[in-house]
């Protein structure tokens, strides 16, 4: 509504004593083109008809309006003036259809803010595409379609490093290349660092694997740059088709898994692909962790850490190892967090220890043992270690490794254990380092003798340049703080030869030697 066209005037009354007041104040707004609303819960009340009779006294040629409305204490008067010159006898049209146009109007109004909500709602703030809301939406409208979900490799190495600044950054540059390449179809942005597309068609297993196969050759090689810094994205790609059956997010997670698991670019998943029930495999890992426990079947394996120039050997990581019933070994991955749950941790901590303590107990060689942050802060654990190095001669060799990626919420006690250790001559590695906040102030906090680079850094450093960039800030970092580095993850010779021109002090790996129950004096 234009409402240099249309004033409008409301008034309220309640009771007769309100009309004096409102007629003076009409008497001062009278022109020639108006029209008058008075709406009431009743007509014949004594507060309408007196009204009127007033109304009609001062505007004997305007178009009086009784209308009805459900508030019984009220009455409403409302004065339409129209700023135009019209013919007497189409006043009462003219402002009528210049209501409807208000309302037109405010009706437009509404809907442009309710698209407004609806597109906020359905839509990512970061990269402006259409999100999961929007995602899962539009899947109802097709009848076949495969789903592709993309995942950023290594995306968290990015966001702990450069920031989540940076991270937010790539995140929208991702999803505008993805734009580009991929222009038929739509790109949705799912939670963290995962983007999804929708193939609305029905496509069968070996025609979506072509696709898929393509769309990886597209995708691969971006490069987002940030302040002069070449920042390279890889892709690990899940998808399903929505034949299998409904559930076609959990179908599209568990492929997308699966091919991190297999180290593959993309997995399609199939009925016939076999999860466990998880629910199953925690009750069968409890009992084969009691039975370990109750029957000394746990043990370390040794696993040999050299000289990265000299290939020498130098120290030894005592891993932990568990044998079940059919004597097949475990790897901690498996059964640490399961004794963590059934409160049998502490037992297999002090069961590495004191193995680990007599097996380089007249042994030339330094040793590690790993420690979380829970047997840090356990004083049953911290008397233990006081009561192993007060009585051992190794006490000077033993290298204890804290992760890094542990958060640690007491450093008060954290310290406390460093110095105790330390009057023993023993020494502090952060294990992992890269893998989680990477905090270099972390390092001098702990007094670090050693940092462990973290492998799934270490492992890509010949194809994956954020990698090994950040594996040569760790190591520059380390070298003026005068802490010794450790390479994990060492699986080829290309690999050793990388380590070697980045000057990390020590090497360990599969490519160098195999964890094993025994100890060598040279590889």
């Amino acid at each position: 509504m234009n409402s240099n066209i249309l004033e409008v005037n409301n008034f309220t009354l309640t009771s007769s004593r309100d009309i004096p007041s409102a007629i003076q104040k009409l008497e001062n707004l009278k022109k020639e083109n108006m029209l008058i609303h008075v709406v009431s819960f009743m007509h014949n009340t004594v507060l309408v008809q007196t009204l009127k009779s007033e109304l009609v006294k001062i505007f004997p040629n305007i178009k009086i309006v009784l209308l009805t409305h459900n508030d019984k204490h009220s009455t409403c008067l409302t004065l339409y003036s129209l700023n135009k010159e019209v013919d007497p006898k189409s006043v009462h049209d003219e402002i009528i259809k210049e209501l409807y146009l208000q309302g037109a109007k405010k009706e437009l109004v509404i809907k442009e803010y309710r698209n407004k909500l609806f597109s906020r709602y359905f839509t990512d703030h970061l990269t402006n595409l259409p999100n999961t809301y929007r995602l899962r939406n539009d899947l109802d409208e097709y009848k076949h379609f495969a789903l592709v979900v993309f995942n950023i490799d290594n995306f968290h190495t990015i966001n702990n490093f450069y920031g989540h600044i940076v991270g937010d950054y790539v995140i929208e540059k991702v999803g505008k290349h993805l734009q580009d390449i991929i222009s038929k179809q739509n790109i949705y942005k799912l939670a963290a660092d995962e983007f999804a597309l929708v193939i609305p068609q029905n496509i069968g297993f070996y025609e979506l694997k072509e696709y898929l196969e393509e769309l990886c050759k597209k995708i691969k090689n971006i490069v987002i740059e940030y302040q002069n810094i070449n920042i390279y994205i890889d892709f690990t790609l899940g998808s399903a088709t929505n034949r299998e059956n409904k559930n076609i997010f959990s179908n599209v997670s568990m492929a997308l898994k699966y091919a991190k698991d297999m180290g593959v670019k993309f997995w399609i998943y199939e009925d016939r692909m076999n999860f466990e029930n998880q629910y199953e495999r925690n009750l069968q890992l409890s009992a084969v962790v009691r039975y370990a426990v109750e029957n000394s079947k746990i043990f370390p394996y040794f696993q040999a850490i050299v000289d990265s120039k000299t290939s020498e050997i130098k120290k030894y990581e005592c891993l932990a190892r568990l044998m079940d019933q059919n004597e097949k070994i475990l790897s901690p991955a498996l059964f640490i967090p399961v004794a963590k749950k059934i409160k049998v941790y502490n037992i297999i901590t002090k069961t590495i220890i004191d193995k680990a303590f007599e097996t380089f107990e007249d042994s030339e060689f330094e040793f590690s043992v790993n420690l979380s942050i829970e047997d840090i802060m356990s004083s049953e654990m911290f008397n233990f270690i006081m009561q192993k190095l007060k009585h051992s001669k190794a006490s000077n060799r033993v290298i204890f490794e804290l992760l890094e990626s542990d958060a640690i919420e007491d450093f008060v006690k954290v310290e406390r254990f460093i110095s105790e250790v330390k009057r023993y001559g023993a020494k502090i590695a952060i294990d992992d380092f890269g893998s989680g906040y990477s905090n270099f102030k972390y390092l001098t906090k702990m007094s670090a003798d050693y940092i462990k680079i973290d492998g799934s850094l270490v492992q890509n450093i010949d194809v994956d340049k954020n990698a090994l960039f950040v594996v040569e800030t760790i190591v520059d970092f380390a070298r003026k703080l005068g802490i010794k580095t450790i390479a994990e993850y060492v699986h080829s010779s290309v690999i050793l030869g990388i380590v070697k021109d980045l000057d990390i002090d020590y090497s360990q790996g599969f490519y160098i030697d195999e964890p094993s129950v025994s100890i060598s004096k040279s590889i």
